[in-house]
């Protein structure tokens, strides 16, 4: 398959992903407003972060690092040790499943039964679920591979409509289920998802002429199976190795992803009602961010993984592959970058009028403005990291992997003490500052592998980075036009006092207001929310 053919395909997937994520999200932000008029705050926060945290670890710890390293290389190898590589997820996440759910509830803090029950069974099926879904991850691998898009696409919308109708008609007629109601729904997503990837490859299998046309490397539904041989190893020891350190790598960046969430649950700076207010207001920051650089980030790493030969120089291997690469990258850098300013001039300083539609005057007088700027200059960071990690991880050798993963240990614990310091001192608001503080070095990072893997060939794909003055200027200006028009919004007396009276805060005709401390303006913001 040429370097073209497979770059159409990855851009296919990537709007296909896009699509499907504006479903996802705009699925879960109407979810989210109707449960809360029915379930407390403590219930959204022990599920959003508790235990989508026991369920996304268990998944990482699992498959990550298999995903990577099984994605690599093209669709011309041993199929057969591929997917007895791809069994062992299986064992390895009952594996953290048990070890995760026994920390979960032996030694974190249990909710109080009155205010959210049935917590010992949520931990149970959200544990029981993530296996589940692993038994999909061979399907998955080799569907990725071969660039099914459609399936990926109807796989995951049939999944997440079904969890969503389901949470949606439990709330309705049995709230008093408490944690049963998610647990359910979401042990329904993951067998549906699983069984779409794999009742789609049956049946192409089961069709000579469907299986002929996509040249599939298997023949028969009994080899989607792990098989012993005598006349070869069981798994691919290249792969297995490299899967080794990815799995290193993986642990550590499964902290810098769901740091924030680890030191809400292990450390106990906010509360359960904390927790889930900030988890909505999280999901609603890093709107743009889940949209757009996500599926672009996860399908251009299969692109690249594809074009690129690892343990190469970009001098050594094919040219032309090696300039739809650097081409492709700069695209993309370009691209991130040109998303992500305009979302950060833009969405700075309508920030507070964002959130004055969407909660009132509670959430827009609260902490709630801080966070979303904050997060402004996160989404920024966070397009630019996507690209350039796609690309690094998709290009590293074992060694430079293995070498990466020294920062990622690095990082990680600065991260978590950062996390810890920052909101203490400033709530909730320090773990975004935290994260764009571990997001830049990370980008320092994959931008000195960028540049030292195309030192020695003439393509210089980092250019991708720098834009013209005249294009500069324009956001000066617009960063400028429109933090004039905020201040002449928001000097409006009436307005003003509307928004002072609905948040109950002193006039400013009265005494003076003085602002309060982080975790009672995250009270404000959680008592707006709950009433929307």
């Amino acid at each position: 398959m040429g370097s073209q053919e497979v770059l159409g395909q990855a851009a296919r997937l990537a709007s296909s992903g896009l699509l499907l994520q504006v479903l996802f999200r705009l699925i879960t932000f109407v979810l989210n407003a109707f449960i809360l008029r029915f379930l407390s705050k403590e219930i959204v926060g022990v599920v959003n972060v508790r235990l989508t945290l026991l369920y996304s670890t268990t998944i990482f710890l699992a498959r990550e690092a298999f995903r990577r390293a099984c994605l690599s290389g093209g669709t011309q190898r041993d199929w057969t040790q591929t997917l007895n590589l791809l069994w062992l997820t299986v064992p390895l996440g009952i594996f953290w499943s048990l070890c995760l759910g026994w920390v979960w509830l032996q030694l974190l803090e249990v909710p109080d039964p009155n205010v959210v029950p049935y917590y010992g069974t949520g931990v149970l099926l959200f544990g029981l679920s993530a296996v589940v879904e692993l038994l999909g991850e061979p399907f998955w691998v080799l569907a990725q591979a071969h660039m099914f898009v459609k399936l990926k696409v109807l796989a995951e919308s049939m999944s997440v409509i079904l969890r969503s109708v389901l949470t949606a008609l439990l709330v309705l007629w049995l709230p008093h289920w408490g944690l049963y109601i998610f647990s359910l729904a979401q042990l329904l997503y993951t067998a549906v998802l699983v069984l779409c990837y794999m009742l789609y490859l049956i049946k192409l299998l089961r069709s000579p002429e469907s299986s002929k046309q996509l040249t599939l490397p298997i023949s028969k539904v009994t080899q989607l199976l792990p098989s012993i041989s005598r006349r070869k190893a069981f798994v691919n020891w290249n792969e297995a190795r490299l899967t080794w350190s990815f799995f290193k790598q993986s642990f550590l960046k499964q902290i810098l992803t769901e740091g924030e969430r680890y030191v809400m649950t292990f450390l106990n700076v906010l509360n359960f009602g904390d927790q889930g207010i900030y988890d909505i207001v999280n999901n609603l920051g890093s709107l743009v961010a889940r949209l757009i650089f996500q599926p672009v980030e996860e399908s251009f790493y299969i692109f690249f993984a594809k074009v690129l030969e690892r343990e190469k120089d970009a001098s050594l291997q094919k040219q032309d592959d090696v300039a739809v690469a650097a081409a492709v990258l700069e695209s993309l850098l370009k691209l991130a970058l040109l998303t992500g300013l305009t979302v950060t001039v833009f969405g700075f300083a309508y920030s507070q009028l964002a959130l004055d539609i969407y909660g009132g005057a509670m959430l827009s007088s609260g902490s709630g403005p801080v966070l979303m700027r904050c997060y402004c200059l996160y989404v920024l960071l966070l397009a630019v990291n996507g690209v350039t990690e796609c690309f690094t991880f998709a290009a590293m050798s074992k060694e430079d992997v293995d070498r990466y993963n020294f920062t990622m240990l690095a990082l990680s614990s600065s991260f978590l003490v950062l996390s810890y310091l920052l909101t203490s001192w400033c709530g909730s608001v320090g773990f975004i500052m935290a994260n764009c503080f571990n997001m830049g070095i990370r980008i320092t990072q994959s931008l000195s592998f960028i540049h030292h893997y195309f030192q020695e060939s003439p393509h210089r794909p980092l250019a991708g980075l720098l834009l013209s003055p005249v294009l500069l200027g324009v956001f000066v200006l617009s960063a400028g036009i429109t933090s004039v028009s905020e201040l002449y919004q928001y000097r409006d007396p009436h307005w003003s006092t509307c928004s002072e009276q609905e948040s109950g805060l002193p006039s400013s005709e009265g005494d003076a207001y003085v602002t309060p401390p982080p975790l009672k303006a995250q009270g404000l913001l959680q008592r707006k929310i709950i009433r929307v």
